[in-house]
């Protein structure tokens, strides 16, 4: 590892993902799908806690009233941090029982986008959905392998979204007073070489970092041009997901995982399931809040 990545904690997760800056807990939160739990890290002190969700929970995302929204296997649910009491608010997929809720973001209006994946199989049975802030859920996309990373341009007008399967970052138009995309293009083709790009973030410039699942990397894209401008080695295999942190976000935290990894890859790969921190040498925006009308 370069002096510029460093583990963080000592925790290892079986599906780590979804990883979130919380500024005024000074915390970074991340899920692990498998383990179905929600991990809570406090840098400066190293504390670390947990709270067991019960399902497998693909996302979560602050809201502003103080609890959290989580996309979980079988729908949104808020989480109360107080009592860990999970409340319904809808499951758009109650009739899917073969698939689960992965990645999602909310954008700056609040709402909450997150999409699903089929917990086995490589038929595109997935969905994007928006969930609003009245609880309503709209479809956004269907046929989709793997639901995965999401971001927004800086001026707000091209939604960034990753299909893992596709092994592409498309960009659609997108409209923030009504949340709808359109056009959806090609912005990025990652190369095999590379594996499958996985979560996503965007920095102040407007360029997009990805973690690759099966690369052993995350990398810094320019998604005007598709140009890669940066990888990060990393000494694990499974990457999943990367969020800016820290006071000043710059600090870009990464998950990963050892889910499905034989024993002697895990011998090969010790750090597997770690969370990891890199100073890349640029900021990144703060994480958007759900917000309920």
């Amino acid at each position: 590892m370069t002096n510029r990545l460093e583990v963080v904690g000592d925790v290892k997760s079986l599906l780590g993902e979804g990883p979130l800056w919380l500024p005024d807990r000074k915390q970074i939160v991340w899920v692990d799908i498998e383990a179905m739990l929600v991990n809570f890290h406090t840098p400066e002190s190293g504390d670390h806690q947990v709270i067991p969700i019960g399902q497998r929970i693909g996302a979560i995302v602050p809201a502003e009233d103080g609890r959290m929204v989580c996309a979980l296997e079988h729908g949104f649910y808020y989480l109360d941090l107080q009592n860990q009491n999970l409340e319904l608010i809808i499951d758009p997929e109650s009739d899917l029982q073969d698939n689960r809720f992965n990645d999602g973001k909310c954008d700056s209006s609040g709402r909450f986008w997150a999409g699903t994946m089929p917990k086995r199989g490589s038929v595109p049975a997935g969905s994007l959905y928006r969930l609003d802030g009245d609880g309503t859920v709209i479809q956004q996309l269907t046929e989709i392998g793997c639901s995965n990373g999401i971001s927004w341009s800086l001026d707000d007008t091209v939604m960034y979204y990753i299909d893992t399967a596709t092994r592409r970052i498309d960009r659609f138009n997108y409209d923030s007073v009504t949340g709808r995309i359109s056009n959806r293009q090609p912005a990025v083709r990652i190369p095999q070489e590379q594996g499958y790009p996985d979560g996503m973030t965007i920095d102040v410039e407007g360029m997009l970092w990805v973690a690759h699942w099966g690369g052993n990397c995350i990398s810094r894209w320019n998604p005007l041009t598709g140009e890669c401008l940066e990888q990060v080695e990393l000494p694990v295999s499974q990457v999943t997901s990367c969020c800016f942190g820290g006071e000043h976000l710059d600090e870009l935290y990464i998950t990963s995982a050892r889910v499905g990894l034989s024993e002697e890859q895990l011998q090969m790969e010790p750090l597997a399931g770690s969370l990891f921190k890199y100073i890349p040498g640029v900021k990144g925006l703060p994480a958007q809040v759900f917000k309920s009308v």
